[in-house]
């Protein structure tokens, strides 16, 4: 079993190593680096268009970034042979073979096979997390460090990325994502966040719309559900900015009654929601969710320890 086949939600998070900014201004040289905010949200977007894999949110910040994804196997599954070399083609070279395939030129037995063998292995690497995060870290270094004109290691060894197991977790790590440069104080709401995904959900909605490259929120469950966020997306940019205005004003409280009302069917009182979304980093180091969804994780992957079940049984059930 794979871990997709509990949860298709992560949150995943790359530092950089370098005492050099990846974004922002630079305290010791006095350089600037905010612009290369715009390469990382950009690429973020790309790839959600290349990859069976869904933007829930994200957060571009000084030194490291955050995003929430949501992989669609069935999308992958789906996808014609054709159709998954044209999905790999929009980001990568391919091979020889793979571009002769996508013409119909006339292939051997033995080239038909091997172009096989790619289409199998690409449909994979289109689900994979590793791949998603490697394809959007590597080509920022090499432009970081081209500006830089140095060479080495840009980013951390290895991006962090933890399972988000229920609804309620999925949402508390989506509002801490999005509330992150109001804790930073970088921003002072969640409009004027630049380079994230609340940013992007709040100028939508605006226009009465959601932004095409984020998952969008699609209400209720019901028959026929379409792939998408429970709840309402006015529901979810309330709660956000309710949420943002008491961490801001570090005030109890001054939570509204639709925001309330997501609280009570996430069985999650107020203050362990301020709670989870100041400090989702620390209290949660891997999978999250209640108690019974962590304990079957576990037991699929085998593990022995439930990592972390103090703080989902503590903060997540009320």
């Amino acid at each position: 079993m794979t871990a997709y086949e509990d949860t298709p939600y992560y949150h995943c998070c790359s530092r950089v190593v370098r005492k050099a900014f990846l974004c922002g201004i630079d305290n010791a040289t006095g350089d600037n680096f905010e612009y290369r905010r715009e390469w990382v949200d950009a690429r973020i977007l790309e790839l959600a268009t290349i990859f069976a894999i869904d933007i829930c949110a994200y957060a571009v910040m000084s030194n490291h970034l955050h995003v929430v994804i949501k992989v669609d196997a069935d999308k992958a599954k789906q996808w014609s042979d054709k159709e998954v070399l044209i999905q790999w083609h929009k980001g990568f070279k391919g091979t020889l073979l793979t571009h002769k395939y996508l013409k119909e030129e006339d292939l051997n037995q033995f080239e038909a096979q091997t172009v096989n063998e790619c289409i199998t292995e690409y449909r994979k690497r289109l689900i994979d997390i590793s791949w998603f995060m490697r394809s959007l870290s590597e080509p920022i270094a090499r432009m970081a460090n081209k500006e830089d004109k140095c060479t080495g290691r840009f980013w951390e060894g290895r991006f962090k990325s933890q399972a988000l197991l229920d609804e309620a977790a999925v949402l508390a790590c989506m509002a801490y994502v999005d509330l992150n440069p109001v804790r930073a104080k970088m921003a002072a709401t969640p409009e004027t966040s630049d380079y994230t995904s609340i940013q992007r959900r709040i100028n939508s909605a605006m226009k009465g719309e959601q932004p095409p490259e984020l998952l969008p929120f699609v209400g209720n469950e019901r028959l026929n559900m379409p792939n998408g966020l429970m709840f309402s997306v006015k529901d979810y940019i309330v709660l956000v900015e309710d949420t943002g205005r008491i961490i801001r004003e570090d005030k109890r409280g001054a939570i509204s009654s639709s925001s309330q009302d997501i609280l009570n069917r996430l069985n999650i009182p107020a203050e362990n929601w301020l709670k989870i979304t100041t400090e989702f980093g620390t209290l949660f180091k891997g999978a999250v969710g209640a108690l019974p969804a962590l304990t079957e994780y576990c037991e699929h992957l085998d593990r022995k320890r439930r990592q972390g079940a103090a703080n989902c049984q503590r903060w997540l059930c009320a």
